[in-house]
């Protein structure tokens, strides 16, 4: 029987791999297991973000104090966080912390014991090259470590393998080109024998993508593509399936008009979950390009997808799509927290997603199955609900800026471009069984802007936008841009909600202690009460936090740290000094009045109790 270029490619990649047993990378699963360390920038390979740490709790955390603050001397937005490893990892003979910067993103090992900076790594990248092509900051979301290594991905595509113990460059490799407009921003993941990673540019017409590095010299294990032909995405049309069904040969070729999806988007820049015993790493992709949606009919598969993936193969086992023929840019690539809980009073193995389209979706890990999908946020008016059965959003005409059509200013349409929840991860908490998920509480005007041909290297976004409060689309009388909500996620409720003045742009922590840490855009490091939502203690920053809350111990005690450094999307106006309403992808004009609250400058600050 003649072979397709599919099965040969699948073929190929069974072929060149070591029994899964060889490659289960058991220092990770040993590390991960330690709550005395933070192994891997979302805590564990579940992206639980949870910590079993309990000396800090709900009794004394009104105790909290500064321990130590360290400058990372980088001025733009801090996402991501450190990681803290202990010297059987790294050949050290102490604790090591690790953070990283935005642009140019300098790496930093620091000595625990005495806080000395034991090696500092200095990419060398070419600005005019490389950040004329990151659209919404230059943030790096943290580094990776396994197998001795620290992994980084540079802005300009380099994934660089440093060495843990003198910072040293062990092997590098380019994932993309900024010629293209392509670059990185995302954190890799190191799972099994491989460093996982994507790429980001959606706004620069990138096809988008998943990579699989090898962790020992970075030779390529696997690409799949988010769209375009099947075996290009590493897709059997025949065991590859949606909500339980066949997705088909061409699934993605036919919901594009010619060779659209060559410049089609999806990219990966989000974060990665991995479940050992199924053998599948979860991620999501991202926008289709570009963002005029009448020149691009269909549904544009599989863009805004749900991805689970054999991890030594790449080949997809499911998908779901959660915004078909996307109109609004809600990206897909948010965290995909894994978690056994009760869905409806059934025990089951779940994936819970909160999406930036404003609906959190709980399905099952294993099928794809779709259990939830409800708003967490009220203001959400683009659709009215999901359909269960097909999956599908039921859209609100009104609403729709393809329907009405280019050169038109839709308005009031909630939530803004960058969703009722950005990239910053959410955390779920075992002894709750609750969600704690830092959202967004803006609208927005969007309008489809005709022309503007495809062109390598330049913005293909075609499309204006102006973003604000979403109480002024409900009138309930408050300008508050973001919440952070306690959410259930097997019923698909909110539980409690604390409005907060900006949006919560910064990764949430939960603790055995019964605490929940999170960062404001004004500058706070919050701690409240994993059952209620009371407020136990607060510090101000020297900068808005849009970095993830970590922590660890270190002689006994235990300490939180966060990154703190105003930028990002919601941030962009003062981190690229930018002051029109519509700049900045429209976030300008809805976070103008951030610069009154804090300044720029980035900083790892760390708490402990006295």
């Amino acid at each position: 029987m003649r072979k397709t270029r599919f099965q040969g490619m699948l073929l190929a990649a069974i072929a060149t791999a070591v029994p899964a047993t060889a490659l289960a990378n058991e220092e990770l699963l040993k590390l991960q297991d330690s709550p005395n360390y933070w192994v891997m920038q979302n805590g564990d390979f579940w992206a639980q973000r949870y910590s079993k740490l309990d000396q800090i709790n709900a009794a004394n955390a009104s105790k909290l104090q500064a321990a130590w603050t360290f400058s990372t001397g980088v001025l733009r937005g801090h996402e991501g966080g450190p990681l803290v490893l202990p010297g059987s990892a790294t050949g050290l003979d102490h604790d090591t912390l690790y953070v990283n910067a935005p642009f140019p993103n300098n790496v930093f090992a620091i000595n625990l014991d005495n806080l000395e900076v034991v090696w500092e790594y200095i990419p060398v990248q070419n600005y005019d090259e490389t950040v004329p092509v990151m659209c919404c900051d230059t943030v790096n979301r943290g580094v990776a470590y396994a197998d001795g290594k620290i992994f980084l991905h540079q802005a300009n595509t380099e994934l660089v393998a440093i060495d843990a113990k003198t910072g040293k460059k062990v092997w590098s490799v380019k994932n993309g080109d900024p010629k293209r407009g392509e670059t990185n921003t995302n954190a890799p993941h190191v799972i099994k024998d491989k460093v996982v990673t994507g790429i980001s540019g959606g706004e620069f017409g990138v096809h988008g993508f998943l990579a699989a590095y090898n962790i020992k010299d970075g030779k390529l294990a696997w690409k799949a593509y988010s769209v375009g032909p099947d075996d290009q995405m590493l897709i059997d049309p025949e065991k590859t399936t949606e909500l339980g069904k066949p997705i088909g040969k061409d699934s993605s070729l036919k919901t594009w008009k010619g060779d659209q999806w060559k410049t089609g988007g999806g990219t990966t820049w989000g974060w990665y979950a991995y479940d050992k015993e199924l053998n599948l790493v979860y991620y999501g992709s991202g926008n289709p390009g570009t963002w005029n949606p009448v020149v691009r009919p269909g549904d544009n598969k599989w863009s805004m997808t749900i991805f689970a993936r054999d991890v030594d193969t790449g080949v997809a086992k499911w998908v779901y799509q959660m915004t078909p023929h996307d109109e609004w840019d809600y990206d897909g690539v948010n965290e995909m927290i894994l978690a056994d809980i009760k869905v409806k009073g059934e025990d089951r193995k779940a994936l819970v997603h909160f999406d930036r389209n404003g609906f959190a979706y709980t399905l099952d890990r294993v099928t794809g199955e779709l259990l939830v999908a409800e708003k967490y946020d009220p203001s959400v008016n683009w659709a009215t609900h999901v359909d269960m059965k097909t999956g599908r959003p039921e859209q609100v005409p009104r609403y729709s800026t393809h329907k009405n059509g280019e050169d038109v200013n839709t308005t009031n349409i909630c939530p803004a471009a960058l969703g009722t929840k950005d990239q910053q991860p959410a955390a779920f908490s075992p002894r709750t069984g609750l969600f704690y998920v830092p959202t967004n509480h803006v609208c927005m005007d969007y309008e489809p802007v005709s022309g503007g041909e495809y062109t390598a290297g330049q913005p293909y976004v075609n499309a204006v936008l102006n973003m604000f409060p979403a109480g002024k689309v409900t009138g309930d009388g408050t300008n508050n841009l973001g919440n952070f909500i306690a959410w259930d996620a097997g019923t698909g409720k909110i539980k409690w909600s604390i409005p907060e003045r900006f949006s919560v742009w910064s990764g949430a922590l939960a603790t055995a202690g019964d605490v929940v840490f999170y960062g404001t855009l004004d500058g706070y490091i919050k701690c409240i009460d994993a059952k209620s939502g009371k407020e136990l203690w607060k510090f101000k920053t020297p900068s808005g936090i849009i970095g993830n809350l970590n922590t660890w111990t270190h002689k006994d005690k235990q300490y939180v740290g966060v990154l703190s450094g105003v930028g990002g999307w919601a941030g962009i106006g003062m981190a690229a000094g930018l002051i029109q309403d519509t700049e900045g992808l429209g976030a300008v004009g809805a976070y103008k009045g951030l610069s009154s609250y804090t300044r720029l400058g980035g900083v790892l600050s760390v708490f402990s109790l006295p």
